[in-house]
């Protein structure tokens, strides 16, 4: 099949050095600054912020009014519901001790990572210097101060760990004695070497 062109909308303002892959949807009112990547098939929807340098893969969804600062890089797959917020100061100030305006040079920019097919649920939170990781699911509101495993569920005000998630979505009890785990889809999640992993897809 031929390669399908990306689609901007007439009001979002897409930097010419910015690259986007076949397939995208910018929908209205969006900005996408200079040398961000947006990988293909993605769907933008109103209002999105993406900075520059921001690195997004292929298949991300992003919903309204999400604003992803530099420093972000967003894998394959995942999901950004409406109104999340990235941060990327772990130290935020408009001046400097001797109220100088902060120039680039006055500020280090902490990088954040979240892993592909991740959620992160609406108006969440996500301060910098964290790693979302594969399948995670971010609760919505909940404000994300440290690393999240993969195919963890967190929730709330700092976000605390609350379960297991399945890569469909769904919860799994991971039991433990066995330290394995199966989802109503037929999945099978198991505790290896510390870590929740993919052990048994259904078949087709």
């Amino acid at each position: 099949m031929p390669a399908i062109a990306p689609r901007i909308h007439p009001t979002s303002d897409v930097s010419p050095k910015a690259t986007i892959g076949d397939g995208t949807q910018i929908w209205l009112f969006c900005q996408v600054r200079e040398n961000a990547t947006i990988g293909k098939d993605c769907i933008f929807g109103k209002g999105i912020y993406v900075d520059s340098d921001v690195v997004i893969g292929d298949r991300v969804k992003i919903q309204n009014n999400v604003s992803i600062y530099v420093g972000a890089t967003i894998e394959d797959g995942v999901f950004v519901g409406p109104h999340v917020c990235f941060t990327n100061d772990k130290v935020p100030r408009a001046v400097n001790p001797d109220q100088t305006p902060k120039a680039a040079h006055d500020w280090v920019v902490t990088p954040t990572r979240v892993k592909n097919g991740a959620s992160l649920g609406a108006n969440a939170t996500i301060v910098c210097g964290v790693t979302i990781g594969s399948w995670a699911m971010v609760g919505a509101g909940a404000v994300v101060t440290k690393d999240v495993p993969d195919h963890a569920l967190v929730l709330g005000n700092p976000a605390r760990f609350a379960g297991w998630v399945c890569s469909c979505g769904e919860r799994v009890t991971v039991d433990d004695s066995s330290n394995e785990g199966a989802c109503t889809c037929g999945r099978v999640l198991a505790k290896r070497d510390g870590r929740i992993r993919l052990v048994e897809r259904t078949k087709e």
